[in-house]
């Protein structure tokens, strides 16, 4: 028995616990095998032996003068018996036998122990890593428990569930692994430590480790949007005017960039310019594809329309919609996107649907026309506004009472009842305010975005190697320089004196 307190130093120092508490969780454990085995009700009490570092248990019994319960009480001459100091009202301390305790009650005792101190461990778990939720730690792969794998982290254990883990990795026991912690748990079916290398939080510590300005805060990392193995969107911000953010976490030739990318096993990383427009953000984070249009429908809701070109349709939705879904993640935006085709369908309807067929001309008195004028027209069976647009002047001056005059009056009203759809068209094809110049069709100049796909990654401001930028000299002229240098030719053959003879209309469309 002498080596128990030994054995408890042990597990203490093992487990990272406190040695009281294993002290108290035997001491438990020895008062549950003693009860079950006396069969008794009395008052218990274990105790550690100083001497031995035995754990010994006792009886408790109180000194009165007469019995009435003799599994609590003890009269004053038995006291006395065993504790020559005893006095009427204290209490005694009865030995009982440990060496009987049989097999079964070492088990009782065994079960005990290992419960106290697991929960022990659980809340020293609990109590050390609590506060460190979303950090990257070292890990060792230890175990495979159906799809989750076990990792050591020194002290104690965590779990890899197979959900915060990437299709593309696979990992063997004894490799060692980056993680970040997901959750702490004391109690319940996820009890203990989860860790994640599926979660966004990882893609976030890996950048502020490879790169020093977003170490020392001069490139902040705004937010971030993952789909562990397939794509990540990171978008980030410089807080110094002089700093490219984004040539930042690309590094020298994506050196910095590229490193993460082996960590993630190829997985392919977006890093996107943040900006506090949600227009612009929206155009930058939606890269590769190229924005016509960003409208704010709802800005409370958090909810915006994006329109753009047919051909980049597919590209802006991406794989499976991944490319918007992603961009709205990042954003934490409802984001709509319509090709220009459906946008303009969409208006047209609308715009149908603004529009009353067969409207009375009696609408046109809005418009400036007379009371007496609109009874001439519906005298002469002119009953709706389409039908008097249809008409040409001469067919309204034929109508008693009209000349030239009121036919100038009738076709101002007739056009401006069908400007006022015009303008509402017009209005709904309007970028939202704040729209950059550069939101135009096919006009978005390099939106600040690396699409990096495990190849040579593009630099800020630069097309990727798979698209080589055309050299001064070889870029086409602009076309009024194409049509100067027709006029040019078209004047220097004119001259020449073999020349054929220029039509003057050919020179008047080459000016």
């Amino acid at each position: 028995m002498g080596t128990i307190y030994q054995s408890i130093e042990l597990l203490s120092k093992e487990k990272g616990i406190d040695p009281q508490i294993v002290l108290d969780a035997v001491k438990d454990a020895m008062l549950a095998a003693a009860r079950k085995h006396f069969r008794t009700e009395e008052p218990l009490v274990a105790d550690l032996d100083p001497r031995t570092g035995a754990i010994l248990v006792y009886g408790i019994r109180k000194v009165v003068e007469t019995v009435t319960d003799p599994q609590t009480e003890i009269s004053l001459a038995q006291a006395q018996k065993i504790d020559a100091a005893a006095q009427i009202g204290s209490e005694v301390r009865i030995p009982k036998p440990t060496d009987v305790l049989g097999r079964i009650s070492a088990q009782t005792a065994k079960q005990v122990i290992l419960q106290k101190v697991r929960e022990a461990e659980r809340e020293t778990v609990y109590q050390e890593y609590s506060g460190r939720v979303g950090e990257l730690v070292q890990c060792t792969v230890k175990r495979f428990e159906g799809g989750d794998i076990i990792v050591d982290l020194g002290k104690t254990e965590a779990r890899l569930p197979k959900k915060e883990q990437s299709k593309l990795e696979s990992f063997s026991i004894g490799e060692r692994i980056r993680v970040v912690i997901k959750s702490v748990e004391k109690t319940g079916k996820n009890a203990g430590l989860i860790v994640s290398r599926a979660a966004p939080e990882l893609v976030m510590r890996l950048f502020e480790q490879e790169v020093p300005e977003i170490y020392d805060g001069t490139v902040v990392i705004k937010s971030c949007a993952r789909e562990a193995g397939e794509r990540t969107k990171i978008a980030v911000q410089s807080r110094d005017k002089d700093v490219d953010c984004v040539g930042a976490c690309v590094g020298m030739k994506g050196m910095r960039v590229q490193s993460i990318i082996r960590e993630l096993r190829g997985e392919k990383i977006d890093i996107i310019e943040y900006s506090d427009d949600p227009v612009v953000f929206a155009t930058h984070a939606l890269s590769p594809a190229k924005i016509s249009k960003v409208t704010v429908i709802d800005p409370a809701e958090r909810h915006m329309e994006v329109i753009v070109d047919d051909s980049q349709l597919s590209l802006a939705i991406g794989k499976r919609g991944q490319n918007v879904r992603l961009c709205a993640k990042l954003m934490n935006w409802r984001v709509d996107i319509k090709s220009e085709e459906e946008k303009r369908q969409e208006v047209e309807s609308a715009m149908a649907a603004l529009v009353v067929p067969g409207a009375p001309v009696s609408v046109l008195m809005e418009h400036g026309l007379t009371e007496s004028l609109l009874s001439k027209l519906t005298e002469a069976g002119i009953g709706t506004v389409e039908k008097l647009g249809s008409m040409t002047p001469e067919q309204l001056e034929e109508i008693p009472g009209i000349g030239p005059k009121l036919v100038e009056r009738i076709q101002i009203a007739v056009n401006n009842y069908y400007r006022q759809f015009e303008e509402a068209l017009e209005g709904a094809e309007e970028p939202s305010a704040g729209a950059p110049e550069a939101l135009e069709a096919g006009a978005v100049p390099g939106l600040e975005a690396e699409q990096i796909d495990g190849g040579e990654p593009a630099v800020a401001g630069f097309p990727a190697e798979s698209e080589p930028a055309a050299e001064p000299w070889e870029q086409q002229p602009p076309e009024p320089l194409a049509e100067q240098a027709q006029v040019e030719s078209a004047e220097n053959s004119a001259l020449s004196p073999n020349a054929e003879p220029v039509e003057s209309d050919t020179i008047k469309d080459s000016d």
